[in-house]
């Protein structure tokens, strides 16, 4: 309440006058993603593909402790996805050597599960920073055009 006593009436011009908001892009470090690894009960399950990170607490059953694929929750296992591999070692968001099979498989899955059946909550760190810590300027969210929530329940 104090900022906004500071300079009356100007951050109620902005929210009044900010384009129609989009859900804030929310930033994950390695650390923050790990927190949603599905061991907790009642807390959100998360899962991060290319750097997207989704909600998967809708797939418990798949997600969850003791699940199936738990083991690919709380990072970003962009190449266990692409190659259908639990392997720990897969469990990275490093892409190299993968093949173009491989490459097409992830970007299917990415499109067709993922942004068909989870809602996005953010990006990891890697995804929306250059190495050095600054804006990566070529970063774009990535549209849901076919996400419809009521999907779901």
């Amino acid at each position: 309440a104090a900022l906004l006593g500071a300079l009356p009436g100007q951050a109620e011009r902005e929210l009044r006058f900010r384009p129609p908001a989009e859900a804030p892009v929310r930033l994950f470090t390695e650390p923050e993603l790990a927190r949603y690894d599905g061991q907790q009960e009642g807390q959100p399950i998360y899962l991060a593909v290319k750097g997207v990170v989704f909600d998967v607490t809708s797939g418990k059953e798949f997600y969850g402790k003791g699940a199936p694929y738990n083991a690919l929750v709380g990072k970003d296992s962009t190449r266990g996805v692409a190659k259908m591999s639990l392997d720990p070692a897969d469990l990275t968001h490093d892409t190299t050597g993968l093949t173009e099979e491989e490459l097409k498989s992830l970007d299917d899955i990415f499109n067709n599960v993922y942004k068909a059946k989870y809602p996005i909550v953010g990006y990891t760190s890697r995804r929306i920073l250059n190495e050095d810590g600054s804006p990566n300027l070529d970063f774009k969210p990535e549209d849901q055009p076919h996400f419809n929530i009521k999907d779901e329940f």
